[in-house]
C-alpha cells in the first residue's frame, strides 16, 4: 500500500522534521473537572508519540478535541494550519484519522464494506475504481484480504480491531490517532500488532500518536513519550528517560 502524501518536510532552517501537529494551550471543562488543563506540546512529522497516563488523566478526551469529536480552549494546529473549529469529517479530509477504545465496527456489514466507510468518506472525489483499489490495498496491508467477505460482528476482537485501523487507513492520513490499540488483547496479540504498527509509520510515513496503557509497548513503539495527570503534561521525553522520572513513578507507575 503506497501512501502519496510526503509526510518527511523539514525546517529549512535547522533540517529537522517540521511539527505536523502543534497543540497550544488546550483545555476543556467537565463541570467543575479539567478533563485537559491548558496543555501544549508539538509532535513531529515522523515520529511516534506516546501518551500514558493514569485513568481519567485526559488522554481520551485530548483525542476528541484534535480530532473535533468536543470544543475546547486554545488551539490545535496541523500541518501548521488551524484545526481547531473544524468538525470531525472536515478534520479526517485535512489528514488526521483515528480509531477508539472499544472497537467501533458495523455489525452487519462485511469487511471489505466496513473499510469502504473509511475510503469513501474520508476521502473526496474518489472514482469507483480507486476507491476499490484503496480498500484492497489496506485490506493486503492489515492482513484482512483474506476475510474481506466475513461479516464483522463475527470477528474476534484483534480483528475488530484492525477493521478499524483498516477504515482509518482508507481515508489515506498523515496523522493517525490510536487509541489503547493494545487493550484486551492476548499475549500472543500483542506482538503482531505492535509490529502492524511499526510498519504504519515506518512503511507508510505516517506519524502515530498512540495512548496505551502498557508501559512497555509505549517503550517499544514511542519516539517521545508524555505523561498526562488530571489534564496536565508532568514529562515528555525519550521513554527510558520518561518512566525513571520521580514524579512520574508516583503518579502513574507506582
Amino acid at each position: 500500500m503506497a501512501n502519496t502524501a510526503n509526510n518527511n518536510s523539514t525546517d529549512e532552517r535547522t533540517g529537522a522534521q517540521a511539527p505536523i501537529l502543534q497543540v497550544r494551550n488546550l483545555s476543556k471543562a467537565f463541570g467543575a473537572m479539567m478533563a485537559v488543563n491548558n496543555l501544549s506540546f508539538e509532535v513531529s512529522t515522523g515520529e511516534v508519540f506516546g501518551i500514558a497516563g493514569p485513568n481519567g488523566a485526559g488522554k481520551t478526551t485530548l483525542f476528541n478535541l484534535i480530532t473535533g469529536f468536543l470544543q475546547g480552549t486554545g488551539e490545535v494546529r496541523f500541518e501548521d494550519k488551524n484545526v481547531t473549529n473544524l468538525k470531525p469529517y472536515q478534520i479526517c479530509h485535512r489528514g488526521i484519522a483515528r480509531t477508539l477504545q472499544i472497537p467501533q465496527v458495523f455489525s452487519t456489514l462485511d469487511v471489505f464494506n466496513n473499510v469502504r466507510f473509511g475510503a469513501h468518506f474520508g476521502n473526496k472525489h474518489l472514482k469507483d475504481g480507486s476507491e476499490t483499489e484503496i480498500i484492497n490495498s489496506v485490506l493486503d496491508f492489515v492482513g484482512l484480504q483474506e476475510d474481506k467477505t466475513a461479516i464483522a460482528e463475527n470477528m474476534d476482537l484483534l480483528h475488530k480491531k484492525l477493521i478499524m485501523i483498516a477504515a482509518a487507513l482508507a481515508t489515506r492520513p498523515r496523522l493517525l490517532l490510536l487509541d489503547e490499540p493494545i487493550g484486551g488483547l492476548s499475549p500472543a496479540e500483542i506482538g503482531p500488532l505492535i509490529k502492524l504498527i511499526r510498519r504504519i509509520n515506518q512503511e507508510l510515513n505516517i506519524t502515530v500518536i498512540i495512548i496505551e496503557h502498557l508501559m512497555k509497548v509505549l517503550k517499544e513503539l514511542s519516539d517521545r513519550l508524555m505523561i498526562l495527570h488530571y489534564g496536565e503534561e508532568i514529562r515528555t521525553g525519550p521513554p527510558a528517560e520518561v518512566m525513571q522520572d520521580e514524579q512520574v513513578k508516583e503518579v502513574y507507575l507506582g
